[in-house]
């Protein structure tokens, strides 16, 4: 058994600005305790990545603890249990949940689910974990999409965005997505199966949606915030739904978003903006994540992973999310 372990620490909270690798974070080999009475020692096999975690560093999001310099670095993970002191777990299970950046803990696995899926176990990251919960959630209970509503979706090509779009195409709807970059646009109109992608990149991103969506948009799904949140506001239907999941736009800035210059449309059109915590239907998660392994199954979901390696590379992996470029779900494997 392992005695020590490599672990990466916080070491700056990058408050206004972007993430600045070899000063926000800081790699160590701490001890490794001896599992007590009911506790596990894993061994970590993948790390997942999301834009949140930024938030996190900085102690912007009050939904979650603060981090201090010196703590393990906080994410998800797939881990292997190795050894076992009569914990809730057996040696050769696989588990996942919030492990932090560390290749080896010791944990009582409260807070961690075992991997039990059909398909790739990288999927508990990805389509089945918080990804696709926060696509169907903010979806489904926020959004509220009935068959032939228009759905448009920012950041469309992202872990979220490209399932968000799949979602709704199979309740029904048309659906359009905004991403940077021709081939990340076709991607999702071969691929993801989207009526039509916006390349914001080349501009016109107000004059394409209003092209697009001539009755206006139903429901936005907004990842990204900033100035395409404002045109897709332009471009609201009556009684619309806007759900706001995140603001990638923000980032590398690390203050709030500016509230919405067009805002005063959800007035005149009758319509509802709403955030959400995907935390708040933890209880339903065993039920959505065998809905959405059912449409992985029968094709009718497409997911993409992008797997980088290396533990040593954590912190350049989690900075690809910022550059636009990972391709799905951003994952490391150790």
């Amino acid at each position: 058994m392992p005695t020590t372990t490599r672990q990466w620490l916080l070491n700056g909270h990058p408050r206004g600005r972007g993430i600045e690798i070899e000063n926000d974070f800081k790699l160590v080999t701490t001890e490794l305790p001896d599992p007590a009475p009911g506790e596990v020692l894993l061994r970590q096999h993948y790390l997942g990545f999301d834009p949140a975690q930024k938030g996190w560093m900085e102690n912007i999001a009050d939904y979650v603890a603060p981090m201090n310099i010196g703590d393990v670095m906080r994410g998800s993970g797939i881990a292997e249990v190795v050894a076992s002191n009569g914990g809730r777990f057996a040696v050769g299970d696989m588990v996942f949940g919030t492990t932090g950046w560390t290749e080896y803990l010791v944990t009582d696995g409260k807070e961690l689910t075992k991997v039990e899926t059909e398909i790739s176990p990288t999927a508990v990251l990805s389509v089945l974990g918080t990804t696709g919960l926060t696509a169907y959630c903010g979806l489904f209970k926020v959004g509220r999409p009935v068959a032939g509503d228009t759905v448009l979706v920012s950041g469309a090509a992202g872990a979220t965005g490209s399932i968000v779009g799949q979602l709704a195409r199979i309740a029904g709807c048309r659906v359009v997505g905004i991403a940077g970059g021709q081939d990340k646009c076709d991607w999702l109109v071969k691929e993801a199966g989207y009526d039509a992608a916006i390349d914001y990149k080349a501009g016109r991103v107000k004059e394409q949606i209003r092209e697009l969506c001539p009755r206006g948009v139903d429901v936005i799904y907004d990842n990204v915030g900033g100035k395409i949140l404002n045109d897709m506001l332009a471009c609201i239907a009556t009684g619309a739904r806007v759900v706001i999941c995140g603001g990638i736009s923000r980032y590398e800035t690390g203050t709030l978003p500016a509230g919405p210059e067009n805002y005063f449309n959800l007035v005149f059109r009758r319509g509802t903006m709403a955030g959400f915590i995907v935390l708040d239907w933890a209880s339903e998660f065993p039920g959505i994540r065998k809905r959405l392994e059912g449409f992985v199954k029968d094709g009718s979901l497409k997911y993409q992973e992008d797997i980088q390696h290396g533990f040593e590379n954590a912190p350049q992996t989690l900075q690809r999310l910022f550059t636009g470029l990972n391709r799905g779900k951003q994952m490391l494997k150790l």
